[in-house]
C-alpha cells in the first residue's frame, strides 16, 4: 500500500502561500492539482501532486534564470 497523504485547504494555503478561493480557482482552471472530495462537506489535495505542483514552479523558475544567464543579446 502506498504511503498518500490528504492535505486540507489550510495546509495547502500555507504550502503554496495562495489563499483558498485561488487555490480553487487555480484548480478550476486546470493551473494547480484538483482537490479529492473526502465528504459532503470536505475536501483535499492528494500531497503528492501538490509537491510535485511546488517542484514545477522552482523548475521554471531555475529554467528562466538559466535563459537569462545563458542569453548574450544584453
Amino acid at each position: 500500500m502506498s504511503n498518500l497523504k490528504i492535505l486540507r485547504a489550510k495546509q495547502v494555503k500555507e504550502l503554496v502561500g495562495y489563499s483558498i478561493s485561488s487555490i480553487y480557482r487555480l484548480s478550476s482552471q486546470k493551473q494547480f492539482p484538483k482537490p479529492i472530495k473526502l465528504g459532503d462537506h470536505a475536501s483535499g489535495w492528494v500531497a503528492s501532486e501538490v509537491n510535485d505542483w511546488i517542484q514545477d514552479r522552482i523548475s521554471s523558475r531555475n529554467n528562466l534564470l538559466e535563459e537569462l544567464i545563458n542569453d548574450k543579446s544584453w
